[in-house]
């Protein structure tokens, strides 16, 4: 059956975050795609907060995360940019509030301290092995992510890069087109 633009799903991202030591990145592709089709190559879904010492990347409606993003923005400037704390606040707050409820997305948030993705279900996950992926291409990218951290000495910004660059080999809702930001020493 044809899928028709006025019911077509939108489709798009891969996010991918790594920590090893005290460094960590973040980053994505630049597809979207409605149905079957590409209708952007060069999406940019990462997006620094407290003047770049957080970096953020969604996955999912466009319009959802911004407003999410907004709100754990302030939350953010409320809870003194304890990344932690506001990341809690803003899970509980969309989990609870109705119209949030109805957001589809998911996040994941970097600070030098802690790597977090939070989702609509009250979700606050912080991962053991310092490896998060969101989006469709998103377990390519950690399954890619998890062997080169335990098999090489590579950096997480260069983790997260080819990583990436893996998913986007397997994932028809991927890219090459790489946007990798990071933090730490």
């Amino acid at each position: 059956m044809a899928t028709t633009q006025k019911h077509a799903t939108i489709r798009s991202t891969t996010i991918l975050a790594v920590r090893r030591d005290k460094q960590v990145a973040i980053g994505g592709d630049g597809q979207v795609s409605l149905g079957d089709t590409v209708v952007k190559h060069d999406a940019h879904k990462i997006r620094p907060l407290c003047d770049g010492k957080v970096f953020c990347g969604f996955a999912g409606s466009a319009a959802d995360a911004f407003a999410l993003l907004e709100r754990f923005e302030g939350k953010l400037e409320r809870h003194k940019d304890n990344v932690r704390l506001a990341a809690i606040e803003l899970a509980k707050e969309w989990r609870t509030d109705r119209a949030l409820r109805r957001l589809e997305s998911l996040l994941v948030v970097i600070s030098e301290d802690v790597s977090l993705m939070v989702g609509g279900s009250g979700d606050v996950i912080e991962p053991s092995d310092g490896v998060i992926g969101i989006g469709s291409g998103g377990m390519y990218a950690v399954a890619a992510a998890r062997a080169l951290l335990h098999h090489t000495k590579l950096e997480p910004k260069q983790i997260v890069e080819q990583s990436l660059k893996i998913a986007a080999d397997i994932c028809v809702y991927t890219n090459q087109n790489i946007v990798v930001e990071s933090l730490g020493s």
